[in-house]
């Protein structure tokens, strides 16, 4: 376009058109001292316009290259290309429209000071949108066209930097912790405003200036759009910016996320206000921990703090016993916090003390007998100390006494399931379609094992190693049938996310197990099956209500959910999962990402406000409060702040009219104390109120106590706390205790060697050959 041109012209022509200024209005060249001023000439310039108001025509069209016409509204027009040459102003339409000028957004030019007055304290922004003319959907087209028009992803990033600079100053009055958004790596600040025309007002900043860029390419679609066009738009609209999205860096998927959903936070609770309406939810009970202690929130969770901090002489109790009689403990996570409370304290001071999930009891058990405990007590369910009792017998420890917590039965939903005649009609079924393989939740009696691997060739799992589990075994033998049973909500779980899988690439899903692809999965969906008639009464809470909740006001939180939860909290956690914001697992992969995050945030040494809703049995917040306050003390000036959230389902809540209210309840033959919640005159139903376990809560520290105090037990006092050996024999005439073990043993040998174990495939296979 320059051919007729002298060469002095087609270098002036090309400095203007790389430093973006008007091609009228240097007659030479500048020098680096001349440029740098009209530079800070033009930044002076349109300071004082964001700061009074007043955009005029005249000098937008100076610093966007334009040449005006005569008109007192004027709008802003822009080639959509970020490769653009010139920028036009157009008087006729009153259709306002952004600016695509990459240095500059659009600015309206006002008739009258007086109509773009308003009384935000932000006064106004640099960043603001278009009109309802305008819809969401042609601004983030425009977007797409400007980012696809980059091949480079380091070009795509320096365009979100172009927009960083676009973002005026936040007040200071806004830069508060209310305005954070939870969950990015930098610090950002978001705050809003519903406008009298009901257009919503966005304002941001961030210590990033990619996070920056991000916010402002975000306002770019939403500032000015109706509250629902704000609840409409979702993360997966923004894919095709191809900006940290779809395999990029989890920090910048968690930012384009994390922002939007404070928006659309923001956006319902001023909606909310503006009509008059009370929030639909109440909060969640909380714990807020910070170096300098704990804070609860909620009648729950002050009675959960409550015994964070034992009385020394109650751990001193313990510890004298335990020591004297070389007694080892093995509990489970769910555990009463008066008891984890005691147990952790009495770990510094006992070495022989384990609280874990059900997978590493048993374990726990064998190390605490090598270094020469004489007795187990297991703080759990009964079928807790039954794989106790079998995996010290199988490893040469048949002498060291195992003992549980009442002389009761203490029981589960999940193994009492499995014990029903539905269960053993669904493995009959099981039996007559070979090549069969049953996997056992851990969750199971003995009993349930034994006979069950005389069915069907049965291996156990946990919710940590399922998933692997079943895809060894299809791997192992692709014409396999899998039986996975009897957890209703994890079969269902486990089902989704297979389906979920055939919407990766070969690639990815080698990446979650190397001997599959796409075809391997879509071949084994239809020969998975699931027993659908069983329900732990604690995971089952995690329903309908709870989740709308956590949609509501903890959308922008860590979610955090057990693999036992219904198919609402599952699919909600796991789409937190894929921006590295959930996890989705056993009661141990709760423990290490809560871990992970603290430090993460512990070592950018930031203040920061980390949110994790608990989406299992709350008896878990022991084990967490003891890693994050070692985590939070391991910086002396930490301004790290985490807040662990209990999600309580109103269904749950056992009202009384006493002040005091009832201090336990009868279940069967057993009492079972009231958890907790009595000051402020609610309890926990036996349906597994507040996410706790009734059953999980008879494991008292009187009894433990008790227990300890009688051992050895010469006069049979405890003689019904005991774990004995199972002595029955199952219906082909072998023992229950060697039989329900090899499942246990199968699993363990995948634990140790990533294979199953030859004998189990051969089990599988001779039982086809038999067909």
């Amino acid at each position: 376009m320059h051919k007729n041109k002298t060469f002095f012209e087609v270098e002036r022509l090309s400095y203007c058109t790389k430093h973006r200024f008007p091609t009228g209005l240097f007659p030479t060249i500048p020098s680096p001292t001349s440029h740098r001023l009209h530079r800070q000439r033009f930044k002076r310039e349109l300071l004082f316009l964001f700061q009074n108001h007043k955009v005029f025509c005249v000098l937008m069209a100076l610093a966007l290259s334009v040449t005006p016409t005569s008109s007192s509204s004027c709008v802003l027009s822009r080639n959509p290309s970020p490769n653009f040459k010139t920028t036009l102003l157009n008087f006729a339409s009153p259709r306002r429209i952004h600016a695509i000028n990459p240095l500059h957004r659009s600015f309206q030019c006002l008739q009258s000071p007086s109509q773009h007055l308003n009384t935000s304290p932000f006064t106004t922004s640099a960043v603001t949108s278009s009109s309802s003319s305008q819809t969401t959907e042609l601004v983030l087209q425009r977007l797409v066209k400007e980012f696809k028009s980059l091949a480079e992803p380091i070009d795509r990033l320096k365009w979100v930097l172009r927009y960083a600079s676009l973002l005026p100053p936040m007040p200071d009055s806004s830069r508060t912790e209310s305005n954070r958004v939870m969950g990015c790596t930098a610090r950002v600040w978001l705050d809003a405003e519903l406008g009298q025309d009901g257009k919503m007002r966005f304002w941001a900043d961030s210590d990033s200036d990619v996070s920056k860029g991000m916010c402002s390419c975000l306002i770019q679609l939403l500032d000015s759009a109706t509250p629902e066009e704000v609840m409409e738009l979702k993360t997966e609209d923004l894919v095709e910016l191809n900006v940290g999205l779809l395999g990029g860096e989890r920090s910048r998927v968690n930012t384009w996320h994390n922002v939007l959903v404070s928006m659309q936070k923001k956006t319902r609770r001023l909606v909310a206000e503006k009509e008059g309406k009370a929030p639909t939810f109440e909060t969640f009970p909380s714990l807020l921990l910070t170096s300098d202690g704990i804070e609860a929130k909620g009648s729950f969770a002050e009675a959960q703090a409550k015994y964070l901090f034992p009385e020394e002489a109650r751990v001193q109790q313990l510890v004298k016993v335990l020591k004297e009689k070389k007694i080892g403990v093995s509990a489970h996570f769910y555990m009463d916090p008066e008891v984890q409370g005691v147990l952790t304290a009495a770990q510094k001071h006992w070495p022989h003390i384990y609280i874990s999930d059900s997978l590493i009891m048993a374990d726990a058990a064998v190390k605490m007998a090598k270094a020469g405990c004489q007795y187990i007590t297991v703080l759990g369910v009964d079928f807790m100390s039954e794989n106790v009792r079998a995996i010290l017998d199988q490893a040469g420890f048949g002498e060291v006494g195992v003992y549980r917590m009442s002389d009761e039965t203490i029981g589960c939903s999940l193994a009492d399931a499995a014990s029903a005649p539905a269960y053993l009609n669904y493995l009959e079924a099981a039996s007559l379609s070979p090549p069969s393989l049953h996997v056992v939740y851990i969750n199971t009696s003995l009993e349930t094992k034994a006979f069950a691997h005389e069915l069907v060739p049965t291996i156990t799992c946990t919710s940590s190693n399922v998933v692997q589990t079943i895809l060894q075994a299809f791997a192992d033998m692709p014409e396999l049938n899998v039986w996975y049973g009897p957890d209703t909500y994890m079969g269902a779980n486990i089902v989704k996310l297979f389906q979920q899988m055939t919407l990766m690439t070969d690639e990815e899903i080698a990446n979650i197990h190397p001997k599959h692809n796409l075809d391997s999965i879509r071949s084994l969906l239809p020969r998975l099956h699931y027993f659908q008639e069983g329900t732990c009464i604690v995971h089952h809470l995690f329903g309908h209500e709870v989740v709308e909740r956590i949609k509501y006001m903890y959308c922008d939180a860590f979610l955090t959910a057990h693999l036992e939860v219904p198919g609402e909290m599952f699919s909600l956690a796991m789409e937190a999962k894929k921006r590295d914001m959930g996890v989705v697992g056993s009661t141990q992969n709760i423990l290490d990402f809560i871990k992970k995050k603290v430090q993460e945030a512990v070592d950018r040494d930031v203040d920061d406000h980390l949110q994790f809703v608990l989406g299992t049995e709350s008896g878990m917040v022991t084990s967490i409060v003891a890693v994050i306050r070692s985590l939070l003390g391991s910086s002396a000036n930490s301004k790290v702040k985490v807040e662990v959230v209990f999600p309580v389902s109103s269904d749950s809540m056992s009202k009384t009219t006493s002040p005091k209210g009832p201090s336990s309840i009868k279940v069967g033959d057993a009492v079972l104390p009231i958890v907790p919640g009595v000051a402020g005159g609610e309890g926990c139903s036996i349906h597994g109120g507040c996410a706790s376990c009734p059953y999980m809560k008879m494991n008292s520290l009187n009894s433990l106590l008790k227990v300890c105090q009688n051992l050895p037990d010469v006069e049979n006092v405890i003689g019904g706390f005991k774990a004995e050996r199972f002595k029955r024999q199952t219906p082909q005439g072998k023992l229950i205790a060697d039989v329900g073990c090899e499942p246990i043993l199968h699993m363990r040998h995948f634990q140790a060697n990533k294979e199953l174990p030859k004998e189990l495939l051969d089990h599988v296979l001779s039982r086809e050959g038999k067909r």
